[in-house]
């Protein structure tokens, strides 16, 4: 049988500890391994960030997380609002998940990402490394969709 977590945040830099603290607690009471329960957090924390980094709220918009625990796989999906405006980081989403699932294995592609961060000036401001820690260190699967209204919906699905 399924169980579900879901929460609304604002989306506040601060609200990510309390949501990662929510779904750690949800996670302990199906049974999970600590391993696991580490891993599904970061997961959620990654996501969050990247849902309050880029999306596009007005005052009355919410980050939603959501987990669902099934005895198949645990599914991570943080939706925020986008604009159409924004298909250039639209498009890089959906080329970052693309290259990710282009390696065999997620800690190629984590080894990959880590050689080209180290060659980028500190001025940079972006790792990129967030996606690719969701997959190598998460052992999820990603992909995304774009909802009504212009939400847009991250998921990572970890196999059991």
């Amino acid at each position: 049988m399924a169980s579900t977590l879901k929460r609304e945040i604002l989306p506040d830099w601060d609200a990510i500890d309390g949501v990662r603290d929510e779904v750690m607690a949800f996670l302990r009471t199906t049974a999970e391994p600590t391993p696991v329960i580490d891993a599904i957090a970061m997961v959620v924390s990654e996501l969050t960030e990247n849902a309050i980094k880029y999306g596009k709220f007005t005052d009355a918009d919410r980050v939603i997380v959501s987990v669902e625990s099934s005895s198949g796989a645990i599914t991570v999906e943080v939706r925020n609002p986008t604009s159409q405006e924004d298909m250039v980081q639209l498009s890089r989403l959906d080329r970052t998940i693309q290259w990710i699932r282009g390696y065999q294995d997620p800690f190629q592609a984590y080894l990959a990402r880590l050689q080209e961060v180290s060659m980028q000036s500190v001025e940079s401001g972006e790792s990129g490394l967030g996606l690719v820690r969701v997959a190598y260190e998460g052992e999820s699967s990603l992909d995304f969709y774009l909802g009504e209204g212009g939400t847009l919906a991250v998921s990572a699905v970890y196999q059991r």
